[in-house]
């Protein structure tokens, strides 16, 4: 089990004052399976009204408006979470029976459905088909995940946060996020339902505890073959104690951590940053997330 204190920067700084802007994040994690959230708060400057609600992929969104004159809008999410091993699911459905359900249950069809940010290319389409060939749904899943994940240099800058599936795979070159669409692409094309899912993970198992350290924010993937399935493809093992779960969709677009409009005619520069740190889980403390 891991115990992480999170706080996520994020916001624009506008070259003007703005007349008024329109808001959601998806920056706070929620209690769900092996996660237990402690503390989450998100402080928002200038303040600002938040109506959070629960989105119909079961993301916590604060959703505010700005209507006052501003020049910058920062975000500060700080959440503590305990986050134990997920365990593999004990039972595995065959490739009818998955077929089946999909054809029963509408959560489980959608994520079978590409979408334009999801849509492989024809090369990774017959890879991932070898890869299956012969396996089980959740073996066919795992090979599918490290052999896309291990042809794809990870190489920030290399795409934008706009691109799909297809130009990440053509540039052989992306970030997280891509690699995630290209293995969800993948393993929807073989029959395998699979959702992204966006967070944080810590990126050093061995930092010392109380030691802030600069983390990011992660994409990974999860597969349907019974239950659900974490794989982070971009680090090549299974979602474990180090990834912690914000949110979950068909592709990013579902899960954007900030999204908005502003009125005004000045350019907006966007900043980021995200500080992980590993804490004490012996301690007590915290209050369920608010």
């Amino acid at each position: 089990m891991s115990r992480l204190r999170i706080v996520h920067t994020t916001g624009f700084r506008y070259a003007g004052e703005v007349a008024a802007s329109y808001n959601e994040a998806r920056m706070l994690p929620q209690t769900s399976g092996p996660q237990l959230v402690l503390e989450a708060h998100l402080d928002i400057q200038p303040q600002a009204s938040v109506l959070t609600y629960q989105d119909y992929w079961g993301t916590r969104v604060s959703a505010f408006e700005l209507l006052a004159p501003h020049d910058h809008l920062t975000l500060t999410a700080t959440s503590l979470v305990e986050v134990q091993e997920r365990p593999r699911p004990a039972v595995e459905l065959g490739w009818e029976e998955i077929a089946a359900l999909a054809g029963r249950q509408v959560s489980i069809m959608q994520q079978l459905e590409q979408t334009d940010r999801t849509r492989p290319d024809p090369e990774v389409v017959r890879l991932a088909r070898e890869a299956a060939e012969g396996a089980s749904p959740g073996v066919a899943a795992e090979r599918i995940c490290r052999v896309l994940g291990e042809r794809i240099d990870y190489v920030p800058g290399a795409t934008s946060v706009h691109s799909r599936a297809v130009d990440a795979w053509r540039t052989g070159a992306g970030v997280c996020q891509d690699i995630a669409h290209i293995a969800i692409g993948a393993l929807r094309a073989v029959g395998i339902p699979a959702r992204y899912v966006s967070g944080y993970l810590h990126p050093d198992v061995d930092a010392p505890v109380g030691v802030p350290v600069v983390g990011e924010s992660h994409a990974w993937v999860e597969w349907f073959t019974g239950d659900w399935v974490g794989f982070d493809p971009t680090n090549h093992k299974p979602a474990g104690s180090s990834h912690v779960v914000v949110g979950r969709g068909r592709d990013y677009d579902d899960v954007s951590p900030l999204r908005g409009v502003y009125a005004g005619p000045f350019a907006a520069e966007q900043f980021v940053s995200v500080e992980i740190t590993l804490m004490d889980s012996s301690a007590r403390g915290g209050v369920a997330g608010r």
